[in-house]
Order: structure tokens, then C-alpha cells, then sequence
């Protein structure tokens, strides 16, 4: 059994390795691949719907993976059943948490670093505007990709291979904050990160990974419907 256990942990962490270095490539490279198979050298809503499916193909990648090599459940925290009532005040409270305690993480790094604004956040706004379908297609691919991989996937892996529950909640905050360094900014290492903290210990608390499925959607598709209605030299204020 000890033997089992040292193996599957094995391989527990080459699917963690896997799913951080193939969701990095994908946010890293994905432009550039899909700019020379296409032959538009443009950051267009089309390539840009493309990098989103690069996702989705971790995603499977990460599934089989875990089907044919692990050979143990995705999630490996049974999904606990709420009443409706549970999942819109859990949905309410924790987009009031990410939108205010981000707010207030922008507003400190504002005052300490002054820093810009991300060049890849006003190319965004630009692409998004009032390209609802394009919102929202997104918004779903962040919601659902990012949780089951980050929250579903690494979190109880982590605690799992080394027994601590708050390193797996560290781990998956601080891979989930990396990985938005594309972005350019501090501010967008820092609020990921925080916002991940967030998703991770209620996780680890409830065990129901359709609420921040619904929740990480919900927060995504707010920011995204105030840049698209809102001038872009304002953005820096969110």
C-alpha cells in the first residue's frame, strides 16, 4: 500500500508539472503558433478565440492523463450537494469578496508602485468591444478550464502528496497568480493570486466546484462588461 501511495503521488506530481508548464505554454506561445498557421500576424477576436481553445486542449490533455495514467478520479474531492439558496448567497459573498478585496489590492499597488497599465488589458478592451458572444465564450472558457485544473485538480493533489492542507491552498493560489503574469503587471499577479486564495479555501471548506465554476464566470464577465462600457483610459481605476 506505502508503495502504491509513493507511485500515485509520483505520478500526482507530474500531473501537476504537466498542467502548469502546458497552461503557461498555452497562455505563452499560443499567439505566436496560431499567428503562423493562420497567416494573420494580428491580435484579432478570431486568434484570440483560438488561444481559448489551446486551453480547452490542456484541459482534455490533463483529463486523459489522469484517466489512462493516474487511473483515479479528476476530482478527487467528492462534490458536496447544497441547496439553491446556498449556491446564490456562496456565489454572492464570494464575488463581493474578490470584487472589494481586488479593488483594494489594485488601489495599494497603485499607491506603492504606480505602475502602468497592461498593454495586453487595453489591446483586450479594445477587442471585446461589444463582441458579446466573444464575452462571453471567455468568460466560460476561464471559469470552467481555469477551476477544474487550478481548484479541482492541483489543490487536492498538493495537500494530498504532502499532507498539508494549506500548502495546497498556497500552491494552487500562487501557480493560479503566475500564470496571469502575462498580463504584464504586478497588479495582475497579486489580485490572481488573492482571488485564488479566496477560491481555494472555499474549496478545501465546501468541496463543490460549481460555485466557483459559476463564480469565476460571473466575476470575469463583470470586469469584462464595465471595460466594454467604460473609456479605456479609465480602466487603470479598476
Amino acid at each position: 500500500m506505502i508503495v502504491r501511495d509513493i507511485s500515485l503521488n509520483g505520478k500526482y506530481a507530474t500531473g501537476i508539472l504537466l498542467t502548469f508548464v502546458l497552461l503557461a505554454a498555452a497562455m505563452l506561445y499560443s499567439f505566436p503558433v496560431i499567428y503562423s498557421v493562420t497567416g494573420v500576424k494580428a491580435f484579432t477576436a478570431v486568434n484570440f478565440f483560438y488561444t481559448r481553445i489551446a486551453l480547452w486542449i490542456v484541459l482534455l490533455f490533463i483529463i486523459l492523463y489522469n484517466f489512462f495514467i493516474e487511473k483515479d478520479s479528476f476530482l478527487l474531492w467528492k462534490e458536496k450537494k447544497y441547496p439553491v439558496l446556498f449556491y446564490i448567497k456562496a456565489v454572492v459573498t464570494l464575488y463581493l469578496i474578490c470584487a472589494f478585496g481586488g479593488a483594494f489590492l489594485n488601489f495599494i499597488v497603485q499607491i506603492f508602485i504606480h505602475e502602468n497599465l497592461s498593454r495586453k488589458i487595453v489591446q483586450i478592451a479594445s477587442l471585446f468591444r461589444n463582441n458579446f458572444p466573444l464575452i462571453i465564450s471567455i468568460c466560460l472558457t476561464a471559469g470552467i478550464v481555469e477551476e477544474l485544473l487550478m481548484r479541482g485538480y492541483i489543490q487536492p493533489r498538493i495537500e494530498k502528496i504532502y499532507h498539508n492542507q494549506y500548502l495546497g491552498i498556497f500552491v494552487s493560489a500562487m501557480l493560479f497568480g503566475i500564470l496571469h503574469s502575462t498580463y504584464g503587471t504586478i497588479g495582475q499577479v497579486i489580485i490572481p493570486f488573492f482571488i485564488g486564495t479566496v477560491f481555494a479555501v472555499f474549496y478545501k471548506k465546501y468541496s463543490n466546484i460549481k460555485i466557483l465554476i459559476i463564480c469565476h464566470f460571473m466575476y470575469d464577465f463583470v470586469s469584462m462588461m464595465i471595460m466594454n462600457f467604460i473609456d479605456i483610459k479609465h480602466l487603470s481605476a479598476l
